[in-house]
Protein backbone atom coordinates (compact mmCIF):
# COMPACT_ATOMS: atom_id res chain seq x y z
CA UNK A 1 0.00 0.00 0.00
CA UNK A 2 1.90 3.48 -0.82
CA UNK A 3 2.29 5.35 2.05
CA UNK A 4 2.08 8.73 0.57
CA UNK A 5 -1.03 8.72 -2.35
CA UNK A 6 -0.74 12.18 -2.96
CA UNK A 7 2.76 14.16 -2.95
CA UNK A 8 3.69 17.60 -3.20
CA UNK A 9 3.86 18.02 -6.76
CA UNK A 10 0.81 15.70 -7.41
CA UNK A 11 -1.55 17.80 -5.31
CA UNK A 12 -4.12 19.99 -7.30
CA UNK A 13 -4.19 23.96 -6.62
CA UNK A 14 -6.83 23.69 -4.33
CA UNK A 15 -5.16 21.72 -2.59
CA UNK A 16 -2.42 23.56 -2.16
CA UNK A 17 -3.90 26.68 -1.36
CA UNK A 18 -5.53 24.90 1.39
CA UNK A 19 -2.19 23.27 2.57
CA UNK A 20 -1.33 26.88 2.22
CA UNK A 21 -3.64 28.55 4.16
CA UNK A 22 -4.76 25.52 6.29
CA UNK A 23 -1.79 23.74 7.09
CA UNK A 24 1.44 25.69 7.48
CA UNK A 25 4.71 23.80 8.18
CA UNK A 26 7.80 25.02 9.90
CA UNK A 27 11.31 23.84 8.73
CA UNK A 28 13.94 24.68 10.58
CA UNK A 29 17.46 25.00 9.07
CA UNK A 30 20.15 22.87 8.61
CA UNK A 31 22.20 24.01 10.81
CA UNK A 32 19.83 24.71 13.67
CA UNK A 33 18.48 20.77 13.16
CA UNK A 34 22.05 19.57 13.46
CA UNK A 35 22.79 21.93 16.29
CA UNK A 36 19.88 20.44 18.43
CA UNK A 37 20.55 16.82 17.38
CA UNK A 38 24.20 16.37 16.94
CA UNK A 39 25.37 13.31 18.69
CA UNK A 40 22.35 12.88 20.44
CA UNK A 41 20.80 9.70 21.23
CA UNK A 42 16.95 9.57 20.01
CA UNK A 43 14.31 6.97 20.03
CA UNK A 44 11.97 7.21 17.30
CA UNK A 45 8.66 4.85 18.02
CA UNK A 46 6.59 3.48 14.96
CA UNK A 47 10.04 4.18 12.85
CA UNK A 48 9.44 1.88 9.74
CA UNK A 49 7.07 3.69 7.98
CA UNK A 50 5.00 6.79 7.25
CA UNK A 51 6.03 9.63 9.54
CA UNK A 52 8.16 7.86 12.10
CA UNK A 53 10.68 6.86 9.07
CA UNK A 54 11.10 10.30 7.21
CA UNK A 55 11.35 11.50 10.95
CA UNK A 56 14.45 9.12 11.66
CA UNK A 57 16.10 9.61 8.36
CA UNK A 58 15.81 13.39 8.86
CA UNK A 59 17.41 13.33 12.26
CA UNK A 60 19.91 10.80 11.47
CA UNK A 61 20.87 13.10 8.51
CA UNK A 62 21.49 15.91 10.82
CA UNK A 63 23.67 13.60 13.33
CA UNK A 64 21.55 12.09 15.61
CA UNK A 65 22.20 8.37 16.80
CA UNK A 66 18.65 7.08 15.94
CA UNK A 67 17.12 4.61 17.64
CA UNK A 68 14.67 2.63 15.56
CA UNK A 69 10.98 0.55 16.89
CA UNK A 70 8.41 -0.53 15.85
CA UNK A 71 6.97 -4.15 15.41
CA UNK A 72 8.33 -5.05 11.76
CA UNK A 73 11.68 -6.38 11.68
CA UNK A 74 13.13 -6.31 8.79
CA UNK A 75 11.38 -2.88 7.78
CA UNK A 76 13.27 -1.25 10.50
CA UNK A 77 16.14 -3.42 9.94
CA UNK A 78 16.43 -2.34 6.41
CA UNK A 79 15.85 1.10 7.20
CA UNK A 80 19.07 1.32 9.96
CA UNK A 81 21.10 -0.44 6.97
CA UNK A 82 19.62 2.56 4.39
CA UNK A 83 21.09 5.28 7.61
CA UNK A 84 24.34 3.26 7.92
CA UNK A 85 24.66 3.55 4.35
CA UNK A 86 24.05 7.03 3.97
CA UNK A 87 26.85 7.75 6.88
CA UNK A 88 24.18 8.19 9.39
CA UNK A 89 24.08 6.11 12.74
CA UNK A 90 20.78 4.24 13.59
CA UNK A 91 20.16 0.48 15.34
CA UNK A 92 16.37 -1.11 15.11
CA UNK A 93 14.86 -2.35 17.93
CA UNK A 94 12.18 -4.42 16.63
CA UNK A 95 9.25 -4.35 19.96
CA UNK A 96 5.14 -4.42 19.94
CA UNK A 97 3.97 -1.21 22.29
CA UNK A 98 1.51 -3.21 22.98
CA UNK A 99 3.63 -5.77 24.85
CA UNK A 100 3.64 -3.89 28.47
CA UNK A 101 6.66 -6.64 28.97
CA UNK A 102 8.81 -6.05 25.84
CA UNK A 103 8.45 -2.56 26.54
CA UNK A 104 9.74 -2.56 29.46
CA UNK A 105 12.65 -4.48 28.44
CA UNK A 106 13.58 -2.55 25.38
CA UNK A 107 13.64 0.59 27.76
CA UNK A 108 16.24 -1.12 30.23
CA UNK A 109 17.97 -2.67 27.57
CA UNK A 110 18.51 0.69 25.79
CA UNK A 111 19.48 2.12 29.25
CA UNK A 112 22.16 -0.31 29.46
CA UNK A 113 23.53 0.05 25.82
CA UNK A 114 23.58 3.51 25.33
CA UNK A 115 23.67 5.34 29.49
CA UNK A 116 21.18 7.65 28.63
CA UNK A 117 17.93 8.84 25.91
CA UNK A 118 18.40 12.82 24.74
CA UNK A 119 15.07 12.96 23.29
CA UNK A 120 11.82 10.50 22.43
CA UNK A 121 10.07 10.58 19.42
CA UNK A 122 6.95 9.07 20.40
CA UNK A 123 4.92 8.29 16.71
CA UNK A 124 3.86 5.13 17.17
CA UNK A 125 0.07 5.03 16.93
CA UNK A 126 -3.16 2.88 15.81
CA UNK A 127 -5.69 4.40 13.96
CA UNK A 128 -9.65 2.58 14.15
CA UNK A 129 -12.47 4.14 12.15
CA UNK A 130 -15.54 2.26 13.29
CA UNK A 131 -19.29 2.95 14.37
CA UNK A 132 -20.13 2.24 17.73
CA UNK A 133 -22.67 -0.59 16.66
CA UNK A 134 -20.05 -2.56 15.02
CA UNK A 135 -17.63 -2.32 17.94
CA UNK A 136 -20.47 -4.16 20.59
CA UNK A 137 -18.65 -7.80 19.87
CA UNK A 138 -14.83 -6.09 18.98
CA UNK A 139 -13.32 -5.31 22.53
CA UNK A 140 -9.80 -5.89 21.12
CA UNK A 141 -10.70 -2.77 18.89
CA UNK A 142 -10.18 -0.23 22.30
CA UNK A 143 -7.60 -2.50 24.27
CA UNK A 144 -5.55 -2.42 21.36
CA UNK A 145 -6.15 1.13 19.93
CA UNK A 146 -5.09 2.59 24.04
CA UNK A 147 -2.21 -0.17 24.67
CA UNK A 148 -0.65 1.18 21.35
CA UNK A 149 -1.74 4.71 21.54
CA UNK A 150 -1.20 5.11 25.74
CA UNK A 151 -0.13 2.55 27.87
CA UNK A 152 2.63 1.61 25.60
CA UNK A 153 4.24 4.91 25.40
CA UNK A 154 3.31 5.55 29.01
CA UNK A 155 5.68 1.99 29.78
CA UNK A 156 8.59 3.01 28.10
CA UNK A 157 8.52 6.24 29.56
CA UNK A 158 8.40 5.62 32.98
CA UNK A 159 11.65 3.13 32.01
CA UNK A 160 13.18 6.53 30.74
CA UNK A 161 12.17 9.50 32.72
CA UNK A 162 13.64 8.86 36.02
CA UNK A 163 17.62 8.91 34.17
CA UNK A 164 16.51 12.48 32.00
CA UNK A 165 15.15 13.73 35.77
CA UNK A 166 18.50 12.96 36.78
CA UNK A 167 20.76 14.04 34.26
CA UNK A 168 18.66 17.39 34.29
CA UNK A 169 18.04 17.22 30.27
CA UNK A 170 15.64 15.33 28.01
CA UNK A 171 12.99 16.56 25.24
CA UNK A 172 9.51 14.24 24.50
CA UNK A 173 7.42 14.79 21.47
CA UNK A 174 4.26 13.58 21.43
CA UNK A 175 3.13 13.21 17.67
CA UNK A 176 -0.46 13.87 18.48
CA UNK A 177 -4.00 14.91 16.20
CA UNK A 178 -5.25 17.83 15.74
CA UNK A 179 -8.52 15.93 16.48
CA UNK A 180 -7.84 15.66 19.96
CA UNK A 181 -8.34 19.80 20.13
CA UNK A 182 -11.49 18.97 17.92
CA UNK A 183 -14.91 18.30 19.29
CA UNK A 184 -14.73 13.72 19.81
CA UNK A 185 -15.73 12.94 16.56
CA UNK A 186 -18.41 9.92 15.70
CA UNK A 187 -16.77 6.49 14.45
CA UNK A 188 -13.20 7.75 15.61
CA UNK A 189 -14.12 6.36 19.50
CA UNK A 190 -11.62 4.52 20.02
CA UNK A 191 -9.02 6.34 18.30
CA UNK A 192 -9.33 9.79 19.52
CA UNK A 193 -9.82 8.75 23.46
CA UNK A 194 -6.46 6.42 23.06
CA UNK A 195 -4.96 9.86 21.81
CA UNK A 196 -6.60 12.16 24.17
CA UNK A 197 -5.10 9.98 26.98
CA UNK A 198 -2.03 9.75 26.04
CA UNK A 199 -1.77 14.29 25.17
CA UNK A 200 -3.47 14.72 29.00
CA UNK A 201 -1.02 12.46 30.40
CA UNK A 202 1.84 13.92 29.15
CA UNK A 203 0.47 18.14 29.61
CA UNK A 204 0.11 16.71 33.33
CA UNK A 205 3.44 15.60 34.54
CA UNK A 206 4.86 18.52 31.88
CA UNK A 207 4.67 20.62 34.90
CA UNK A 208 6.41 18.02 36.95
CA UNK A 209 9.27 17.26 35.11
CA UNK A 210 9.94 20.75 33.86
CA UNK A 211 11.59 21.53 37.25
CA UNK A 212 14.26 18.64 36.25
CA UNK A 213 14.79 20.41 32.91
CA UNK A 214 12.98 17.98 30.99
CA UNK A 215 10.92 19.70 27.92
CA UNK A 216 7.78 18.09 26.55
CA UNK A 217 6.17 19.43 22.85
CA UNK A 218 2.87 17.90 22.02
CA UNK A 219 2.72 18.07 17.73
CA UNK A 220 -1.41 18.37 17.10
CA UNK A 221 -0.59 16.42 13.98
CA UNK A 222 -2.74 17.59 10.84
CA UNK A 223 -4.35 15.26 8.41
CA UNK A 224 -0.73 13.74 6.76
CA UNK A 225 -1.22 10.97 3.76
CA UNK A 226 0.39 7.83 5.02
CA UNK A 227 -0.04 3.73 5.34
CA UNK A 228 -1.93 4.59 8.55
CA UNK A 229 -4.82 7.01 7.32
CA UNK A 230 -5.04 5.25 3.50
CA UNK A 231 -8.02 3.03 4.69
CA UNK A 232 -9.89 5.55 5.33
CA UNK A 233 -9.40 6.95 1.48
CA UNK A 234 -8.76 10.63 2.50
CA UNK A 235 -6.67 11.05 -1.36
CA UNK A 236 -8.69 13.61 -2.25
CA UNK A 237 -8.47 15.81 0.81
CA UNK A 238 -6.05 18.09 1.70
CA UNK A 239 -3.06 16.39 3.70
CA UNK A 240 1.07 16.81 4.63
CA UNK A 241 3.43 14.25 2.96
CA UNK A 242 5.57 12.28 5.25
CA UNK A 243 8.19 14.67 4.81
CA UNK A 244 6.14 17.85 5.81
CA UNK A 245 5.84 16.08 8.54
CA UNK A 246 8.98 15.47 9.26
CA UNK A 247 9.44 19.03 9.07
CA UNK A 248 7.36 19.58 11.84
CA UNK A 249 8.96 16.69 14.15
CA UNK A 250 12.09 18.67 13.28
CA UNK A 251 11.07 22.00 14.46
CA UNK A 252 9.76 20.52 17.64
CA UNK A 253 12.99 18.87 18.52
CA UNK A 254 14.80 22.24 17.36
CA UNK A 255 12.61 24.82 19.01
CA UNK A 256 11.14 23.02 21.76
CA UNK A 257 7.69 24.77 21.78
CA UNK A 258 5.18 23.38 24.36
CA UNK A 259 2.82 22.66 21.33
CA UNK A 260 2.96 22.72 17.43
CA UNK A 261 -0.80 22.87 15.99
CA UNK A 262 -2.96 24.54 12.37
CA UNK A 263 -3.42 27.99 13.69
CA UNK A 264 -7.09 27.83 13.36
CA UNK A 265 -7.22 23.71 15.76
CA UNK A 266 -7.40 25.76 19.09
CA UNK A 267 -9.79 28.74 17.85
CA UNK A 268 -11.93 25.60 17.16
CA UNK A 269 -11.17 24.44 20.48
CA UNK A 270 -12.27 27.07 22.52
CA UNK A 271 -15.31 27.83 20.57
CA UNK A 272 -16.86 24.23 20.78
CA UNK A 273 -16.14 24.44 24.44
CA UNK A 274 -18.18 27.29 25.34
CA UNK A 275 -20.90 26.30 22.68
CA UNK A 276 -20.61 22.54 23.41
CA UNK A 277 -24.65 21.78 23.72
CA UNK A 278 -24.83 23.16 20.19
CA UNK A 279 -21.37 21.22 18.70
CA UNK A 280 -23.05 18.10 19.87
CA UNK A 281 -26.31 18.51 18.07
CA UNK A 282 -25.29 19.56 14.98
CA UNK A 283 -22.73 16.19 15.28
CA UNK A 284 -25.55 13.81 16.65
CA UNK A 285 -28.31 15.54 13.33
CA UNK A 286 -25.13 15.06 11.14
CA UNK A 287 -24.55 11.37 11.59
CA UNK A 288 -28.36 10.57 11.61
Amino acid sequence: MDETPVTHRERSLPQRVAIRLFYPTFRPSEKALRAAVADKTVLVTGASHGIGKASARRLAAAGAVVLLVARSGPELEQLAADITGDGGTARAYPTDLADMAAVDRLGRTLLAEYGHIDMVISNAGKSIRRPIAESYDRFHDFTRTIDVNYLGPVRLLLTLLPQMCARKQGHIVNVSTWGVLMPPSPRWSAYGASKAAFDVWLRSIAAEIAGDHVTTTSVYMPLVHTRMSAPTDFRHIAALTVEEAADLIAYAVTARPRAVAPWWAVRVQAWSAVHRDRVQRFLERRNR
